[in-house]
C-alpha cells in the first residue's frame, strides 16, 4: 500500500471509526498509527534511524521525517548530522540542536503492513483497557447489570457493555446457576489492573450487596432518612441487617419491610429466596446484641469490653433458638454487633456462679484460716481474692452481717500476713533462680514476675531488655481451629502488650540501652508535674481505672 494523499480520508475514517467502536479518544488513535508507519518506515530506511510520522488531525496529511541531532563529529550518521551539513537545512542551527529531515514516501510491503497493523491493535487494546480501568474502579461499590457472557468452571463471565466483569465460584449465592444469555446483578467490590487487561471483579454473595439492594428497593434509605449500619450474610440461607432512622418520626423496620413486605420481598427474590432478619440499630450495645438474635428471647448481658467478649443468658427452652441451625444464628449476630458471643442457660450460669462462688469460698478458708461460714461471707459480699481483703478499709470489712470491728481487723491482718508469706516464698525462690536484685528496679515487675522470668532463663536487666514483646505475652501462629497458640515468659499475669513493651524498653533505658527524651523547657515549673511524674501518675491512675472496671463488671454487670 503506497502511502500518498489519496489515503489522507481514509487514514481520519479508520481512527474515527475505531474510537467510536472501543470508545477511546480519537487521538490515541491516530497516535497508534503514527507509531505503526514510523515502525514500517525504519524497517524500509534503517533499523537506527529516528524515524518519525505525523498525521494532520485535520486534513490526514502525512509527513515522515528522520531527526538528527546536531554534533561536532559524527559517529552514527543514522542519527547524527555534523554542523556544516545541519546548517544547509537550517542556518541558525547550532551543536546539540535536532534536525528534522522530511523523507519521500515510500511502499509498505506484505511484511511492513502487518507490522503496522499489529502495533496499531495493540496501542488500541492498551488504550481500551486503560478506559476500562478508569471507568470502573470509580464505581467500586456499586451494583452493576449485565448479561452472561460464559460459565467457565463455575465462575460467571459478564459482559457489562463496555467491559468484562467476572463472578467467582465462591462469589456466588449457592446452589445458584446462569446460563449465557442471562440477565445478572452483581455487587463490584474490587478492579485491579494486570498485565492481560482490568480484571472487574463481581460478587452476589458480598454483604453489601444486599445492602445496595435495599438501597435501590427503598426509597428512604436512598435519601438518606434511614442507614444501614451493618449487615451479616450467611449467603443464600439467612442474612441480618441493622439499620436506623434518623427522622424519629419513621420506623427503619416498617420502611424496609414495605407495605405487606413488598420491599423486602423483593430483594429476597433476587438473592434466590434468602431469609432477612431486619433488626433496629442501637448505640447501647448490650441492648443490640439483644436485637440482634431474634427470635430468641434474652434474660440477661453480660459485657467484658476488655476481653471483647459477651456472655448472653437465655432461658433453657430458648437455646437452640438462640444459636440457630449449626450455630447460624449467634454466628450471624456475632458479625453483625463485632462481638464475640457465648451463650449460657439460666441453668448453666447458675451452676457456674455456684462453683465460682464455691472456689473463691475455699481460698479464702486456706488463705484466711477462717470457717466456712466466714469464707462464704467474704465470697458473698463480692471479694474476688485475699488482695482486695488485705488492701480494703477495714469499715467495709465489719459492716459485713454476722462480722465486729475486731473479727475485721483480724481477717486483714491475716490476709495481710498471707500475702508477706507468699511473697518471702517468692522471693526466696527469685534468689534460688538466680534473679538479680537489679531487675526489681525496673516499674511494674513485681517478685512473681521475676520467678516467672527467671524460670525462662530471664535473670537480669539486660537480659529483660533483650527480650521481644512475642516473648513475654505469647503469640497465635495461624488462624481459625488451626490456630497455634505460643504461651509467653509473663502468661496468666494479665499483661496487655502494651504494658510488655513499656517493661522493655523501661529495662533498655535502665540498661543505657536507650536514652531518655529531653525535657521541654518551661514543662517542669515550681508546682509543675514534670514528665515522668505525669508518666508514674498515669500508669498508677490507668491501673487503678482498670481495677475498678474490672471490680464493676464483675459485681454489676450490665443487664439487658
Amino acid at each position: 500500500m503506497a502511502v500518498v494523499s489519496a489515503n489522507r480520508l481514509e487514514l481520519l475514517q479508520i481512527a474515527d471509526a475505531v474510537a467510536r467502536e472501543k470508545v477511546i479518544d480519537r487521538q490515541i488513535v491516530i497516535e497508534a498509527m503514527e507509531e505503526a508507519i514510523a515502525k514500517a518506515a525504519r524497517s524500509r530506511y534503517g533499523a537506527e534511524t529516528d524515524v518519525h510520522a505525523e498525521i494532520d488531525p485535520k486534513s490526514g496529511a502525512l509527513r515522515l521525517s528522520r531527526h538528527l541531532l546536531v554534533v561536532d563529529q559524527v559517529e552514527n550518521d543514522a542519527r547524527e548530522i555534523t554542523l556544516d551539513q545541519a546548517r544547509r537545512y537550517n542556518p541558525g542551527a547550532l551543536v546539540g540542536d535536532v534536525i528534522s529531515d522530511t523523507l519521500p514516501p515510500f511502499d509498505f510491503g506484505r511484511v511492513a503492513a502487518q507490522s503496522a497493523k499489529q502495533v496499531i491493535v495493540q496501542k488500541v487494546r492498551d488504550a481500551e483497557r486503560a478506559r476500562q480501568y478508569d471507568e470502573y474502579k470509580d464505581r467500586i461499590g456499586e451494583i452493576l447489570n449485565g448479561v452472561v457472557k460464559r460459565v467457565e468452571y463455575g465462575n460467571v463471565i459478564v459482559d457489562l457493555g463496555r467491559g468484562e466483569g467476572i463472578v467467582r465460584r465462591d462469589e456466588m449465592i449457592p446452589r445458584e446457576t446462569f446460563r449465557p444469555g442471562d440477565r445478572i446483578r452483581a455487587y463490584l467490590f474490587d478492579v485491579r489492573s494486570e498485565v492481560r487487561g482490568p480484571q472487574i471483579f463481581l460478587s452476589r454473595s458480598h454483604p453489601q450487596f444486599m445492602a445496595k439492594l435495599f438501597g435501590q428497593e427503598v426509597p428512604e434509605i436512598y435519601d438518606g432518612i434511614v442507614e444501614v449500619k451493618a449487615v451479616a450474610r450467611d449467603p443464600g440461607s439467612r442474612a441480618k441487617i441493622a439499620v436506623i432512622s434518623r427522622d424519629s418520626s419513621i420506623d427503619p423496620v416498617g420502611a424496609c419491610v414495605g407495605m405487606r413486605g413488598s420491599r423486602v420481598q423483593a430483594v429476597v427474590g433476587e438473592l434466590q429466596g434468602e431469609k432477612i432478619d431486619i433488626i433496629p440499630w442501637s448505640e447501647d450495645q448490650a441492648t443490640f446484641i439483644v436485637n440482634a438474635l431474634q427470635p430468641a428471647e434474652v434474660v440477661k448481658v453480660v459485657l467484658d469490653e476488655e476481653a471483647d467478649r459477651i456472655e448472653v443468658v437465655v432461658p433453657d427452652d430458648q437455646l437452640s433458638l438462640a444459636i440457630g441451625r449449626r450455630g447460624q444464628n449467634v454466628r450471624l449476630a456475632s458479625q453483625l454487633t463485632g462481638w464475640d458471643i457465648d451463650i449460657l442457660t439460666e441453668a448453666e450460669e447458675s451452676e457456674r456462679r455456684q462453683k465460682e462462688f464455691a472456689e473463691r469460698t475455699q481460698v479464702f478458708m486456706e488463705a484466711l484460716d477462717v470457717d466456712e461460714t466466714v469464707g462464704q461471707l467474704l465470697a458473698a459480699e463480692g471479694f474476688r481474692n485475699v488482695e482486695e481483703i488485705a488492701f480494703v478499709d477495714v469499715a467495709e470489712l465489719s459492716n459485713i452481717q454476722g462480722l465486729d470491728e475486731e473479727t475485721g481487723a483480724e481477717i486483714q491482718a491475716r490476709a495481710q500476713d498471707y500475702l508477706a508469706r507468699i511473697e518471702q516464698e517468692q522471693d526466696d525462690r527469685r534468689r534460688e533462680l538466680g534473679v538479680e536484685d537489679e531487675l526489681r528496679e525496673i516499674d511494674g515487675v513485681t517478685t512473681a514476675m521475676m520467678v516467672a522470668l527467671g524460670e525462662n532463663e530471664v535473670k537480669t536487666v539486660e537480659d529483660l531488655a533483650g527480650c521481644a514483646t512475642d516473648d513475654l505475652v505469647g503469640y497465635t501462629e495461624g488462624r481459625g481451629p488451626e490456630a497455634v497458640r505460643h504461651a509467653g515468659y509473663l502468661d496468666g499475669f494479665e499483661l496487655s502488650r502494651a504494658e510488655a513493651e513499656a517493661l522493655i524498653m523501661a529495662a533498655r533505658l535502665h540498661a543505657g540501652w536507650i536514652e531518655a527524651l529531653p525535657e521541654p523547657e518551661g514543662e517542669a515549673a515550681d508546682g509543675d508535674v514534670t514528665e515522668a511524674d505525669s508518666a508514674e501518675g498515669e500508669e498508677v491512675e490507668g491501673g487503678s481505672a482498670d481495677g475498678e472496671a474490672t471490680e464493676k463488671s464483675a459485681a454489676e454487670p450490665q443487664q439487658a
